[in-house]
């Protein structure tokens, strides 16, 4: 009898004291966790940010590659034709 009564009292013992443990560890974040929590948000939300602007910065200069190929490709046929022109007026 006394040895049931032993286990029985470890064990609700052992159950009290795990239930506090997950208690305790399930208390919720800290100030401290949920400012670097912000934080992380901020410099995510910039770097976001910077990243679009970088992007949209790429599109602007990859628009530009394609307007000054489309002029040159159009100065190499006006080229063309000129050396073409002089050819059949004998020069």
């Amino acid at each position: 009898m006394k040895v049931i009564k032993l286990v029985r009292n470890t064990a609700v013992v052992a159950v009290f004291l795990f239930a506090i443990a997950m208690m305790s560890g399930c208390g919720g974040v800290s100030d401290a966790e949920m400012q670097q929590l912000n934080d992380l948000r901020s410099e995510v939300n910039s770097l976001q940010t910077q990243a679009d602007q970088l992007k949209s910065q790429r599109d602007n200069l990859q628009q530009e590659i394609n307007d000054r190929n489309s002029k040159l490709q159009q100065c190499e046929k006006d080229k063309e034709e000129t050396k073409a022109n002089l050819s059949k007026m004998g020069m």
